[in-house]
C-alpha cells in the first residue's frame, strides 16, 4: 500500500488545526503530513515546531487561496497519493487506510465528512452537480447508514479527498484563478474528462465543522462562491446555450434575492458578474458525459436551502 501525503490548508491554525493533526497521528496507516499555511504563521508555526516536529510547514506569508496554496505545497514536498483534509476536520483512525483501498480502483476517492453537530449524519460524501453546474454535497443530511451501497459522486470534496498524483499533475492541479469554493468541482470535471474514475470510500471518515473559516452565511463567502459560479458557468459554456443559460439565470436570481433578504448583501450577485467577466476569452472546458444530474429549479433550490449546496 502506497504511503500517502496529507496536505492541510490553513489560515488561522490554532486549536482546530491541532485537533486535526492529532487525529492523523492515530491513523492505522500513518501518512506524511504537510501544512499549507496561508496565514502569517502566528497560528501555526510555533505550535507545529513544538508539538508536531514531524509535520512539514509550507508557508506563504499571505493568503494565496485554497487551490493556489495546495498546488504550491504539492509541487514543493510530498510523494505518493495526494490526500486533502480541511483543518477543521478530525479524521477517524482508518480514514487514510480506507482512502488507499479506494485508490486501488480509482484516481479520485471521496472520503466522508460527518457533521460535528450530529456525527450520525453526513455533511458530505463528495460533490455532485446539476445541469447548470450548481454543486451539492453528496448525501448531505443523510444518516450514515445511507453509505451502504451508495454509488460514487462526481468527485470528492476538497475537504476530504484522495487524488492520484500523476493524474492530478497531468491536468495541472487546481485552477489558480479560483480563490476559494468550487475548485474541487472544477478539478473533478477536468480529471473525469481525461478518463479518471471516482470511488466513494464509505469507511474513510472525518468529523467536520461546517464553514468555520468564513462562516456559512457571510458576505465574503457569498462573494467568493458567486465568483466561482460565474467563472465556471462561462468556462463550461453554461451561459452560451439558451436552455442552460435560462435555467442558470433563474437559479442565480433566486439565490441572490435570498441573500439580499436574509443577509442584506448583494455580494453574491457582484461576485457572479465578476467571475463571469474573468472567464472571458479563456479556453472553453467540456463537461464529461453523464457528469450532471438534471434537476428542476424547485428541486435545486430545495437541495441548496436544506444545506446540500457545496
Amino acid at each position: 500500500m502506497s504511503v500517502a501525503t496529507v496536505y492541510i490548508p490553513t489560515l488561522s491554525g490554532g486549536a482546530k488545526l491541532e485537533r486535526c493533526l492529532e487525529s492523523l497521528q492515530t491513523q492505522t496507516v500513518v501518512p506524511h503530513v504537510v501544512v499549507a499555511d496561508n496565514g502569517d504563521g502566528e497560528g501555526s508555526a510555533a505550535m507545529l515546531s513544538e508539538r508536531f516536529p514531524q509535520v512539514t510547514r509550507v508557508g506563504f506569508g499571505r493568503n494565496l487561496g485554497f487551490g493556489n496554496a495546495l498546488n504550491r505545497a504539492i509541487r514543493e514536498v510530498g510523494e505518493g497519493p495526494i490526500v486533502l483534509l480541511n483543518d477543521d476536520a478530525t479524521a477517524e483512525p482508518r480514514m487514510i487506510e480506507q482512502l488507499l483501498v479506494g485508490a486501488e480502483e480509482a484516481e479520485l476517492v471521496a472520503a466522508v465528512l460527518l457533521s460535528e453537530r450530529d456525527p450520525t449524519k453526513i455533511d458530505s460524501a463528495g460533490v455532485v452537480i446539476d445541469q447548470t453546474l450548481m454543486a451539492f454535497d453528496y448525501l448531505c443530511g443523510e444518516p450514515v447508514e445511507r453509505l451502504a451501497g451508495a454509488g460514487p459522486p462526481l468527485g470528492p470534496t476538497g475537504g476530504a479527498a484522495l487524488y492520484d498524483r500523476e493524474a492530478f499533475e497531468a491536468i495541472g492541479g487546481f485552477d489558480e484563478r479560483i480563490f476559494l469554493y468550487y475548485e474541487d468541482v472544477d478539478l473533478a470535471l477536468r480529471m473525469r474528462s481525461e478518463g479518471a474514475r471516482c470511488a466513494l470510500a464509505p469507511e474513510a471518515r472525518a468529523v467536520h465543522g461546517y464553514s468555520l473559516t468564513l462562516g456559512a452565511g457571510s458576505a465574503r463567502k457569498h462573494a467568493m462562491t458567486g465568483w466561482s459560479r460565474g467563472y465556471l458557468m462561462r468556462r463550461y459554456g453554461i451561459t452560451a446555450r439558451p436552455l442552460p443559460a435560462v435555467q442558470a439565470v433563474a437559479r442565480e436570481a433566486a439565490i441572490c434575492a435570498g441573500q439580499l433578504l436574509r443577509s442584506r448583501t448583494l455580494a453574491g450577485a457582484r461576485g457572479r458578474i465578476e467571475g463571469w467577466r474573468a472567464g472571458k476569452g479563456l479556453p472553453p472546458r467540456a463537461l464529461p458525459p453523464g457528469a450532471a444530474e438534471r434537476l428542476s429549479l424547485g428541486r435545486a433550490l430545495a437541495l441548496r436551502n436544506s444545506g446540500h449546496s457545496a
